[in-house]
């Protein structure tokens, strides 16, 4: 018995739409706030939906708190940008394969250099 499965993709068809870069990517992450530092190790970030087609949230091993809620533009074709933000300086940018970040509220830090 022989079985043959197909599947295409159309040029429109663009991963970030399809939250292709949901997931966890692996690398250095680090952490530094509330007493509680991080310094820069081994670890990883899951990035899931937080509940609009928009804003994600950002689950980091090691012991790092979460970041929450974070809003996004599409940037180009399949990636995510968040630059800015109401406090300090902000610079998030996800596609299917990399995750790069720098995140400071409230006055921690947050830092992501990782890939799937």
């Amino acid at each position: 018995m022989i079985a043959l499965v197909m599947s295409a993709c159309s040029k429109d068809d663009d991963p970030a739409d399809n939250n292709f870069f949901i997931g966890t990517y692996n690398g250095t992450i680090s952490y530094a706030g509330n007493g509680d530092d991080v310094p820069a190790t081994d670890g990883s970030v899951t990035v899931v939906k937080a509940g609009s087609d928009t804003k994600y949230s950002f689950k980091f091993s090691n012991g790092i708190p979460d970041i929450n809620n974070v809003e996004f533009e599409k940037k180009g074709d399949n990636v995510l940008v968040n630059i800015g933000g109401e406090e300090g300086v902000n610079y998030i940018r996800i596609d299917a394969h990399n995750l790069k970040m720098l995140f400071i509220k409230d006055g921690d830090t947050w830092t992501a250099d990782c890939n799937r």
